[in-house]
């Protein structure tokens, strides 16, 4: 009897002692996915992109593809608030088809008369990086604007604006939103890893951030209060000479490839339509670019990719990097957080 007390004891000992340890080897889990609930107005299409851009076209409208992926809280965000309860939601309805396509998908999809592939193959096609990523195409089935990533909802009323008015035939979509963007609603707000640098061509051999603002900007304030405020954000920023410049600014620069130039007309060449638009030089190249909402997950990766150059382990996409790093995080017991 004492020696299984004894026995027992011990046991029990040990079950305190390990049971901290056997825990933090549980794996970690992946939370704030969401699944979009599209509209129930999104048209029903069979999939042949080029009969459902000829019947639009005969209703005088633009097809919008709107490429989503299961769980992806940026889908269910834009798909909410800038489909299903936007202040515009009829202005669509009468000027779009909008058809759902999921980039992990398997139905087929005729896009054109010598293009068949599956949704996957299609979103490769179309070098689909972040999802959503909103495609709009004209009656040749031509993509004349396109936005990668989540949207406010006065800025992509912009970009319907700009493709109901056929406004691609004679102006960039970058040029008609600084026409029609408000000027006022930020003022420029310092941060203590800005560097002022002139000549970028310069700092571009080793991580180099620029940030792009403007006093039109509607989410700086968000990323000062947000990202640029997180320790740990500030932390990865270490690895990066980081370069804030005005859009709209007309000051002489040297851009990356050695041009004299203007952040104006930098960001007009890099096809910028998105503030704040933070684009990520390494060796003197573009690596990769954050012109959409991000969260905090999502905004660090991006900047760990570059800025440890995890890009040369995996060039061929960010998100072969990443799911690599989630399954190592998960691996180690802590969970992943997509929507803060």
């Amino acid at each position: 009897m004492i020696r299984t007390t004894a026995f027992a004891s011990l046991l029990l000992l040990w079950l305190i002692t390990m049971t901290p340890a056997i825990a933090a080897t549980q794996p970690g889990k992946v939370t704030g996915g969401k699944i979009s609930e599209h509209p129930s107005w999104f048209k029903e299409s069979f999939l042949d992109i080029a009969e459902d851009v000829e019947e639009a076209a005969d209703s005088d409208k633009h097809v919008i593809l709107f490429m989503h992926l299961n769980g992806c809280p940026y889908c269910y965000k834009m798909a909410d608030e800038n489909f299903a309860n936007a202040p515009y939601t009829d202005f669509i309805k009468e000027n779009f088809d909008v058809i759902a396509v999921n980039i992990k998908g398997d139905r087929e999809i005729a896009f054109d008369e010598n293009t068949t592939v599956s949704e996957k193959e299609l979103a490769g096609l179309l070098k689909v990086r972040y999802t959503p990523t909103i495609i709009f195409l004209n009656k040749e089935n031509k993509t004349v604007a396109r936005v990668n990533g989540y949207r406010s909802v006065e800025a992509f009323k912009h970009m319907l604006d700009y493709v109901k008015e056929q406004a691609y035939t004679d102006t960039t979509l970058a040029n008609f939103i600084e026409a029609r963007q408000k000027k006022d609603n930020y003022s420029f707000r310092n941060h203590p890893q800005f560097k002022k640098v002139s000549n970028l061509q310069t700092a571009a051999q080793k991580p180099l951030a620029v940030l792009f603002e403007d006093s039109g900007c509607d989410a700086c304030n968000t990323l000062h209060d947000g990202h640029l405020s997180n320790p740990d954000i500030n932390k990865v920023l270490e690895n990066f000479t980081v370069v804030r410049l005005d859009a709209l600014s007309e000051e002489k620069i040297v851009d990356v490839d050695g041009n004299t130039t203007t952040p104006k007309a930098f960001a007009k060449k890099l096809g910028l339509t998105y503030r704040p638009g933070i684009v990520l030089f390494d060796k003197g190249r573009e690596i990769q670019r954050i012109d959409g909402l991000l969260y905090t997950y999502h905004f660090t990766e991006v900047l760990r990719y570059v800025g440890e150059r995890h890009y040369e382990k995996y060039p061929n996409s960010f998100y072969d990097y990443l799911d690599v790093r989630t399954e190592a995080i998960l691996a180690s017991g802590k969970d992943v957080d997509l929507s803060k």
